[in-house]
């Protein structure tokens, strides 16, 4: 643990350090005695802010004890998906196979993340509830079929609360997903009306999934962010944004030569407001990391090719990061923006800088970094499609959905790409991001307009499975048999630190894997559910993973119920064979627990 006495030369005592570690194992007892885990230690490293002694303060607008569960919950995702996410099983597959061992990863690591934060939200005030506002996993990703299907994740709506308060945000959710008279004003109005706190929430259970299905050596991680509000955000949604990020002083000094540098900036403009920025910089040593290869050829192409029509270097997989570690740019849009600033390499300032575009929830996440790092994030909202130019993408977002003469104008921004264009799916694409409340009317976005309120505030906390290249941050280490280290970073407006948990499973790893795993994923592989014993807490967890792993078949119908519609049930998140025992064992949970299960409503094929 690095503090001020460490910082004089003095050691922390085994007193304090003692003391630490009880504090840590007391906080986060729930969900340690959840997946059967045993802290054996703890240990903090600052990268900014003023370090405390014991750690007895907090660094957020979560109190102390959240703030230790929140950390905890990111902490023991990471380790459960490492150890039973079927991690490096996907390389040599074929797409259809290496798709099936990402949704198993990706169903490990949300199911985990669920149970922590449920288990967590029994400690929150009585009036406060974690509710998912953005989540990753809703569509494939490019260079993924539409036939692949959603990825088992956490989504809108999921709300994580003391059961009462849960029960009564549920209830409003569900209104405001099927009532059309009430939309996100009359929810937000009535939230606060009522007294209730709602912190928001921004998730991705496994960035970087395809690396973990493939075994790559780094990149895999949890990402979860808390804010101190809502988002203005009323319905599942997953798209993309461009996004350009830069030091906030490059935007600053550009201003005060009358040059606007946002996402629609030219990039030799955007290379003039460096210049100014940092004089005698050369363009050789402006450093863009972009995402590449080609299958976004199409879409940012043509921004690879501004970059270097004036001298930039574009990052590649493999170039040496300024701390040292190795860049990868298949994917993984949101480390980078810790990076984002200049550095000396060679005896000369050089700068490293984001640009290109993401997926939503990445995005946001990413550009709520800003205002902590010093950064300014310039962000555009895009469709799903990966046929056109992001500048006409920009235009496309412009375009009104229910216009008569919409595919006319469609075409005509589109040019010699027009013959590409499926132009119902280009509507459908601006009407969901307008349905979702998505700030479209506006050419460029910043990360403000996703809140209600005018100021806001971030908890920033990533589980590391494998390395992270950008930080240093180390992935999961396995100390001895059963024995593992675990780092998370959390960063917020006033401090950021990486805490290191030792953790030793309590159970063998074929046990831990069962406790690791979704109910209902052991039901498919063999556990008999008539012969278990069952708890009221079966039908919340049954609930739950419903909802993770299939929300695409699911609706909300008020009064706390869901519809199941078993049709809707992708085969690549539960194949077929796996579906009709779903079907067995949930007719048979309502059969013989008929009260508990009064919000299940099963509609056949």
């Amino acid at each position: 643990m690095t503090d001020k006495r460490a910082e004089s030369g003095k050691e922390e005592s085994k007193i304090e350090k003692r003391n630490r570690l009880a504090q840590w194992a007391f906080d986060t007892q729930p969900i340690l005695a959840r997946l059967h885990l045993w802290l054996e230690d703890v240990d903090c490293k600052w990268l900014r802010g003023e370090p405390r002694i014991g750690e007895i303060g907090t660094i957020s607008f979560l109190d102390a004890r959240m703030e230790r569960l929140m950390a905890m919950s990111a902490g023991v995702t990471a380790l459960g998906t490492q150890l039973f996410g079927r991690y490096g099983e996907g390389a040599g597959l074929d797409k259809s196979g290496l798709n099936q061992v990402k949704k198993d990863a990706d169903a490990i690591s949300a199911y985990a993340l669920a149970e922590s934060l449920w288990f967590a939200s029994r400690q929150l005030p009585e009036n406060h509830a974690i509710m998912v506002s953005l989540g990753e996993g809703l569509m494939p990703k490019a260079g993924e079929t539409p036939e692949m299907g959603s990825n088992p994740q956490l989504g809108f709506g999921r709300i994580y609360a003391r059961p009462q308060v849960a029960q009564w945000l549920d209830q409003r959710v569900t209104r405001m997903l099927n009532d059309p008279e009430y939309g996100w004003e009359e929810w937000y109005r009535e939230i606060k009306a009522s007294g209730i706190t709602v912190w928001g929430a921004a998730i991705d259970t496994l960035e970087n999934t395809s690396r973990f299905a493939k075994g790559a050596d780094t990149g895999a991680m949890t990402v979860l962010h808390l804010f101190d509000q809502p988002l203005g955000i009323n319905r599942p949604y997953e798209g993309y944004m461009g996004a350009l990020f830069l030091p906030k002083e490059v935007v600053e000094k550009a201003a005060a030569r009358s040059l606007l540098v946002d996402y629609r900036t030219p990039r030799s403009k955007v290379m003039e407001a460096i210049k100014l920025t940092y004089p005698g910089i050369r363009p050789e040593d402006v450093h863009v990391w972009t995402l590449g290869g080609k299958s976004r050829l199409e879409r940012i192409g043509s921004l690879w090719d501004e970059w270097r029509a004036v001298g930039a270097h574009l990052v590649e997989d493999g170039w040496e990061l300024p701390g040292g570690g190795r860049a990868f740019t298949e994917s993984g849009t949101y480390a980078p923006t810790y990076l984002v600033g200049p550095f000396e390499r060679d005896n000369r300032t050089q700068l490293f800088i984001t640009d290109g575009y993401a997926a939503s929830a990445e995005a946001m996440q990413a550009a709520s970094l800003g205002p902590m790092l010093g950064l300014d994030a310039s962000l555009a909202v895009f469709t799903s499609r990966f046929k056109l130019d992001f500048r006409k993408e920009l235009q496309v977002m412009q375009l009104d959905p229910g216009a008569q003469d919409f595919e006319v104008r469609l075409r005509e921004l589109a040019g010699d790409d027009a013959g590409k264009l499926d132009a119902e799916a280009y509507r459908n694409a601006i009407l969901d991001a307008h349905e979702a409340g998505l700030p479209v009317g506006k050419p460029v976005i910043g990360v403000n307009d996703f809140f209600p309120e005018k100021s806001w505030d971030v908890a920033a906390l990533c589980g590391y499975m494998l390395p992270d290249p950008y930080s240093g941050a180390p992935g999961v280490q396995e100390v001895e048999k059963g024995l593992f280290r675990v780092t998370v970073r959390m960063a917020t407006p006033r401090g950021d630190k990486l805490v290191t948990f030792t953790l030793r499973l309590m159970e063998n790893m074929n046990q831990g894997r069962l406790i690791f795993n979704p109910l209902l994923i052991r039901f498919f592989y063999g556990e008999d559910f008539r012969r278990r014993a069952v708890t009221i807490s079966d039908s919340g967890r049954i609930r739950n993973e419903l909802q993770t792993l299939c929300s695409e078949a699911i609706d909300y119908t008020g009064n706390n119920r869901l519809r199941l519609h078993l049709e809707r049930i992708p085969g690549e998140v539960i194949s077929p064979e796996h579906q009709k025992l779903l079907r067995e064992v949930l007719l048979w949970y309502k059969e013989q627990h008929p009260i508990w299960f009064k919000w299940l409503e099963i509609v056949e094929p």
